[in-house]
C-alpha cells in the first residue's frame, strides 16, 4: 500500500517548502522524539519530550506557524501549516501540548488587549506557560451554556467559586483559560465571562481523573474563593459567550486534523504489513480507511482559509471537528483489531516495552483514549446541530 499524494496544481512552492521541513525534521527529531511521538496515546506526547520539541521549534522560528509575524508566528500560509503537520506526522514528532499555541494565543492576538498580549504571547512562544482550558462543569458540559461557576467582582479582582471538570493538563499547566459566571441573565448564555487565571493562586486545587486507558490526562479543578485580577479577563464582563464560542471555533479546526488522524493511521498500516495471517476483511477496512483518510486531508485544505470552499463559513470547524474526530475513532479500533491476539487491556506491564505485546496494548490504550474525540470540543451531535442549523433554509 502507497501513502496517497495529495494532488497540487502548484507544485513548485509545495516542493521548495517540503524540502525545507524534511531537512529540518531531519536534523532535529532524534530517536527519542521519535519514540516519544509513536508512543503517544492522548492529545499529547510525553511532558518532557513535548517541552523539548517545543523548544527546538521555538529556536527555528516555527512554534507557531499560523500566528502573523508580527506576535512572533512563522506567518505560513493554511496550506504550509498543513503540509508541516502532515510532515510531523509521518516522521513521528511529538505531538506538542499545544492549547496556548493553537487556540488561546490566536484568541488573545484578536480579542486581547495590547498588555494581555505583551505579558502572555511571548510565554506561550517560549513554552514558559501552558495553559490548561476551564470550560466543561459536572453540570455543564456540551451544553456549556449552563456554566456554574461564580466570579463576584471585587473592586479590581474577581473571586471565583466552583469547580471545572475534564480539564486537560491541568496538573502540568500554569495558567488556565475559563469560562465563568458573574450574573445571571434571561439566557444562559448571558451573564459569562472569559477569565486567565494563574495555577497557582490560592483556594485553587487539582484533582486527578484517570480514564479507561489508564493515563492522568484529565482533572477536576476546584475554586474556592480564588482571586483572579480584572485586567486578566478578556472582551467586556457578562460577553464571555462570544470570546468563548470564537475560541471553540480555533480549537475545532484543529484539534482533530488530519494529520493526528494519520499517526493511527500509520499504527495501523504498520502492524498490517508485519502480520503474517491478517484477516482480509482488515486489509480491505484499511485500504478504505486511507481512501477516507486521503478525502479527509483534502476537505480539510478546501475548508482552510483561502481553500477552494468560501472562508469566513462558520460550520467549516464543526466539519471539520466531526469528520475527524469520527474517523480517528474507526481507525484506531481498526488499529486495535489488527493487534489481534496481541491486543491487551492493561497497557501498564508493557508501558516501557517494545515488541508485539507492547504494541498490541497501546493500540488497545489508544481505542480507548480516542472515544472521548466525538465529545471534547462539542460533542458530535452538537456539531450536527450546528451545522444543520447552517443549512436550513430558515437561517440562511
Amino acid at each position: 500500500m502507497s501513502v496517497a499524494c495529495l494532488a497540487t496544481p502548484d507544485a513548485d512552492p509545495d516542493t521548495a517548502f517540503l524540502a525545507e521541513v524534511r531537512a529540518f525534521l531531519a536534523e532535529a527529531l532524534t530517536p527519542d522524539l521519535r519514540e516519544a511521538g509513536r508512543r503517544t496515546l492522548g492529545v499529547h506526547s510525553d511532558i518532557a519530550a513535548c517541552k523539548l520539541w517545543h523548544q527546538r521549534l521555538h529556536r527555528r522560528g516555527w512554534i507557531a506557524p499560523g500566528w502573523p509575524t508580527a506576535h512572533g508566528g512563522a506567518g505560513w500560509t493554511p496550506r504550509q501549516r498543513f503540509l508541516f503537520d502532515r510532515e510531523c506526522a509521518l516522521n513521528d514528532a511529538p505531538v506538542l501540548f499545544a492549547g496556548g499555541i493553537r487556540s488561546l494565543g490566536p484568541l488573545i492576538i484578536e480579542m486581547g488587549t495590547p498588555l494581555q498580549r505583551a505579558r502572555y504571547l511571548p510565554a506561550i512562544l517560549s513554552g514558559d506557560d501552558l495553559w490548561a482550558q476551564g470550560f466543561s462543569e459536572p453540570g455543564a458540559g456540551s451544553d456549556l451554556a449552563r456554566v456554574a461557576t461564580r466570579a463576584e467582582r471585587v473592586g479590581e479582582h474577581y473571586i471565583v467559586d466552583g469547580s471545572k471538570i475534564w480539564t486537560t493538563g491541568a496538573h502540568l499547566s500554569n495558567r488556565m483559560f475559563a469560562l465563568v459566571r458573574t450574573q445571571t441573565g434571561e439566557r444562559p448564555q448571558q451573564g459569562l465571562t472569559f477569565l486567565l487565571l494563574d495555577m497557582a493562586s490560592p483556594g485553587l486545587t487539582v484533582s486527578p481523573i484517570i480514564t479507561i486507558d489508564g493515563e492522568h490526562e484529565l482533572n477536576q479543578v476546584f475554586f474556592d474563593q480564588v482571586s483572579v485580577p480584572v485586567a486578566n479577563r478578556i472582551g467586556e464582563e457578562g460577553q464571555g459567550w462570544a470570546v468563548a464560542k470564537r475560541l471553540m471555533q480555533l480549537a475545532r479546526s484543529n484539534n482533530t486534523p488530519a494529520a493526528l488522524v494519520r499517526r493511527v493511521y500509520q499504527r495501523a498500516r504498520n502492524a498490517a504489513l508485519a502480520s503474517e495471517d491478517l484477516e482480509p476483511g482488515l486489509m480491505t477496512r484499511l485500504i478504505t480507511a486511507e481512501i477516507e483518510l486521503t478525502a479527509f486531508e483534502q476537505t480539510e485544505l478546501n475548508l482552510l482559509p483561502g481553500g477552494r470552499l468560501r472562508d469566513g463559513d462558520a460550520t467549516s470547524p464543526s466539519v471539520l471537528k466531526l469528520i475527524g474526530s469520527e474517523l480517528h475513532q474507526r481507525v484506531a479500533e481498526l488499529a486495535m483489531e489488527i493487534a489481534g491476539t496481541a491486543r491487551n487491556l492493561a497497557l501498564e506491564p508493557f508501558r516501557d516495552e517494545d515488541g508485539p505485546l507492547a504494541d498490541g496494548a497501546r493500540a488497545t490504550a489508544k481505542h480507548f483514549a480516542t472515544r472521548a474525540a466525538s465529545i471534547y470540543s462539542g460533542s458530535s451531535e452538537t456539531q450536527r446541530n450546528v451545522i444543520a442549523q447552517a443549512l436550513s433554509p430558515t437561517t440562511r
